[in-house]
């Protein structure tokens, strides 16, 4: 079988989480060990700019030193250290400051293309990278600007073909990256997108021949694909994307970004189709990303199965007992014990659902997701959390573990708190109700310890910046907690006669049937549903 003939890991450096340089450096060694040969920082406003005061403000933003430290310990260890920003969306950190916003911004966190000051930032970010990293190679992003074209860019310029816009923006931006000798690269859905209604995924599209003619052919084109199971999906999507004259890059993911606990098992089926996939397609560069949505709570090092079976993968082989026994080399640990942290999120093995996150969260009076966890016996998160245990004697990662059965801790008493209670209620059960006042308090005792956990494990790989989220979200979840106590205790005691929020039904999400769990992950649009009902 043919081998890929480079490899790369993209850690996101944006999301919330800051890596510190020392938790980056231990991951380039294993890394190196493992045979990649390069790794990619995504950072969409964390770097530092000395033209741009606001660029990266209050962020954790990495220094010029600190970047160029990193740069040289990558090339130590046999890794290029790649640039990886963004030149059009994904900049919500910098479009928030008012420097920005009346100035360069189209919509939403979308610059606001044909905009001198615009081309002003760019440059200047190009300007520090060039500063900061020996590589000539850069992702300039461009993904996922759904809506350019149809904010500020409307009302000065009229409507003009979108396609139109991404094209000029993009010529702009590589005449910035040839002043700094930099080789492009970006994610590919963009111009899918702009060419399919919005869709992504469209294997059966056929790209006009004028419109190939208009790219640029030394942009190397990133096709991420983060979801399918299918190797055929990949095969026709791999396909799609050769329409293109251009080099043609694979980017798959492992799956730490919906909250606590990786998607390791996904993950590795993932990219076991997808590898094979691009092997046989001829396509000679791939790399994981590591994005960290909406929090970072995972671990930086917790993806490490899905990163030893990729390396494995790239080579041709995929022999799980062998990946197995090299991950124990690693880590010093047995594969299935990081594999087990995944049980905690219930559901079908290897599936995408995250309710350890959104069960967390879901608040005892209002909790719109309560249904999905109808059937279940929290008594499980107890044996979970048990097993777990015997990770937390290992002397490099126990702290991930001390995390995760944290988590299973509070998880075994509020899993279900909210349908109890509202049930409670319903029924007019004063004696489940005196019970169930006695698991908020034992509740709130544990989200205390799990937030100790977390910022521990924080200190550990974390900047303190971004650490701000989770004690307003850990602190918000015990006073909520102790409140919806109080709100119960003054009902039993006849101070109260009705809980109005209780009082109503909670109907099915998105057509979920009870006890179907899934994926959500999103904090905030959740705290915005429950203020508005």
């Amino acid at each position: 079988m043919k081998k890929i003939k480079s490899l790369g890991v993209m850690i996101d450096c944006s999301r919330g989480a800051v890596y510190t340089v020392d938790a980056l450096k231990t991951l380039f060694g294993y890394l190196a060990r493992l045979g990649y040969q390069s790794v990619q920082l995504y950072t969409e406003d964390t770097y530092e700019i000395a033209e741009e005061p606001f660029f990266g403000y209050l962020r954790g933003r990495y220094t010029h030193a600190e970047l160029k430290e990193l740069d040289a310990y990558a090339r130590e260890c046999g890794l290029e250290l790649i640039p990886c920003i963004q030149t059009l969306a994904h900049l919500g950190g910098v479009t928030r400051w008012p420097e920005y916003n009346r100035d360069c911004v189209d919509v939403g966190d979308i610059l606001l293309a044909e905009e001198e000051r615009t081309y002003t930032l760019i440059e200047n970010m190009f300007k520090a990278c060039s500063e900061c990293f020996t590589s000539r190679r850069m992702n300039i992003g461009m993904d996922e600007a759904h809506m350019v074209g149809l904010g500020r860019y409307l009302d000065l310029h009229g409507y003009r073909q979108r396609f139109d816009i991404l094209l000029n923006h993009l010529k702009r931006v590589s005449a910035i990256a040839e002043r700094y000798n930099f080789r492009l690269m970006m994610w590919s859905d963009m111009f899918f997108r702009l060419l399919n209604n919005g869709g992504y995924y469209c294997s059966d599209s056929n790209i006009p021949q004028e419109v190939l003619d208009l790219i640029p052919e030394n942009i190397e084109l990133i096709y991420w694909d983060y979801y399918s199971t299918e190797k055929q999906h990949y095969d026709s999507m791999i396909r799609a994307h050769k329409q293109f004259r251009n080099k043609i890059v694979f980017a798959g993911g492992a799956w730490s970004w919906s909250g606590f606990i990786p998607c390791n098992r996904f993950s590795i089926l993932a990219w076991e189709n997808a590898m094979s996939a691009c092997t046989e397609n001829g396509i000679g560069e791939t790399f994981v990303t590591c994005w960290k949505d909406d929090g970072a709570e995972c671990s930086l090092f917790s993806t490490l199965p899905t990163l030893v079976s990729v390396s494995e993968f790239a080579r041709g082989n995929f022999d799980k007992e062998y990946i197995s026994r090299k991950f124990r080399r690693l880590t010093g640990m047995d594969m299935e014990l990081f594999l087990r942290m995944e049980d905690a999120n219930l559901g079908k093995k290897g599936g995408l659902q995250n309710p350890s996150k959104y069960m967390l969260y879901s608040d005892p009076f209002l909790g719109f997701l309560d249904e999905t966890a109808c059937g279940v016996q929290e008594c499980v998160f107890a044996k979970i959390g048990a097993d777990l245990k015997r990770g937390e004697a290992n002397r490099r990662f126990g702290y991930i573990f001390k995390t995760v059965r944290a988590l299973c801790n509070v998880l075994e008493m509020k899993y279900t708190l909210g349908l109890r209670t509202r049930k409670g209620y319903r029924d007019n059960d004063k004696r489940e109700i005196a019970e169930l006042i006695v698991r908020y308090r034992e509740a709130e005792i544990r989200v205390k310890n799990l937030y100790s956990c977390f910022m521990a494990q924080w200190d550990k790989e974390c900047k303190l910046n971004g650490f701000e989220v989770h004690d307003i979200r850990l602190g918000g979840l015990i006073c909520r907690l102790r409140h919806c106590r109080k709100v119960l205790e003054d009902y039993l005691a006849g101070k109260i006669t009705c809980i109005p929020s209780l009082e109503e039904k909670i109907l099915p999400y998105d057509g979920h049937k009870p006890g179907e769990s899934f994926n959500y992950n999103n904090w905030l649009k959740e705290a915005v549903i429950k203020a508005t009902m």
